[in-house]
């Protein structure tokens, strides 16, 4: 498959390629939590997409191209869970076979939701073992092709679809723009289209506190990773630096914002009690970020994306009935 970087044209091209595929996800309003903010919030709801993230507009962008002698050697992917899931829905409806490499530690429904889409799993220590090399190795090994979860032109771009619906669906300009990060893959998306579409824009990046990597980056301006540290109940978000071909791309940022657990928990609780969703805590950050006062959102038009619902039974509970302290 002939390689490119990235680029707005590439994202209109992805449009057309998982059209009728893909679920067009909703834009929604809440006036509860307008009135919370003092502004209006359009929330991009992804954890009503196909296996329950935004992954599988990258995912299905990229192995849909696959020629038939790549699809009979199958895909091998690595993933925490929803570009996992993505990889494994996708290679199901093209009938390639798919192997995903996942840390050990993924939340279970996540693991489970690969295997129910027909994925073989293989388990890592995120700690002391690459996933990089896990795959690579195990690509080699069977002729089969890579697909990665952001360093990827066609996972980029089918990312960036996400916000070309978000600006067809709004009805106001919107002031700022608030979107999780973990490698950058949707963030990346997202700005090749805002840069094109509405550059005034304000874009901004949410992190969880101890995987600041695009913040870090941001403030040094250069591609930079965090040291080691903690968990964090965002398991979507925790790679160690932002990718090589999401990095440049996501140099246009208006600027990063961090948030607790704690206060993603929160973020959690407010949208199941009183906007009546269920959100992952990686897929919750931007609520998280507006509702903790991260961002003034007073009489502004603010669009957040609400990336996934794949949230592990047990925690989802914990942090529900407020037993999760953070």
């Amino acid at each position: 498959m002939t390689t490119h970087l990235p680029s707005y044209e590439g994202v209109l091209d992805a449009a057309r390629q998982i059209d009728g595929v893909a679920v067009r996800t909703p834009l929604i309003e809440s006036p509860a939590l307008n009135a919370v903010v003092g502004g209006r919030v359009l929330m991009k709801a992804e954890t009503l997409q196909r296996a329950g993230a935004f992954k599988f507009r990258g995912a299905y962008n990229r192995i849909s191209r696959l020629t038939p002698e790549e699809q009979a050697r199958g895909v091998v992917a690595f993933s925490s869970g929803n570009h996992a899931q993505g990889v494994a829905a996708t290679a199901a409806l093209v009938g390639t076979p798919a192997l995903i490499v996942m840390p050990s530690d993924s939340p279970r429904v996540k693991v489970d939701g690969v295997i129910a889409f027909g994925g073989e799993v293989r388990m890592y220590d995120r700690w002391t073992e690459s996933r990089e090399a896990i795959g690579a190795a195990i690509a080699a090994e069977r002729g089969s092709v890579l697909v990665p979860p952001f360093d990827d032109p066609f996972v980029i771009e089918g990312q960036g679809t996400t916000a070309l619906e978000i600006l067809d669906q709004a009805d106001a300009p919107l002031d700022q723009l608030l979107c999780g990060a973990s490698g950058g893959g949707l963030m990346a998306g997202i700005n090749l289209v805002m840069a094109e579409r509405s550059p005034s824009t304000a874009v901004f990046v949410v992190e969880p506190e101890a995987f600041d990597d695009t913040a870090r980056s941001l403030a040094a301006g250069e591609r930079l990773g965090h040291p080691q540290g903690p968990p964090s109940i965002c398991d979507a978000l925790m790679a160690p630096m932002p990718g090589v071909l999401t990095w440049p791309i996501n140099r246009r940022l208006a600027g990063a914002i961090t948030v607790s657990d704690a206060e993603v928990a929160e973020a959690v609780r407010f949208a199941f009690r009183h906007l009546k969703l269920v959100i992952e805590p990686g897929g919750a950050v931007s609520l998280a970020a507006l509702l903790a006062g991260k961002v003034e959102a007073q009489g502004l038009t603010t669009a957040i994306v609400l990336s996934g619902g794949n949230v592990d039974p047990g925690l989802f509970a914990e942090i529900i009935e407020g037993r999760f302290a953070g």
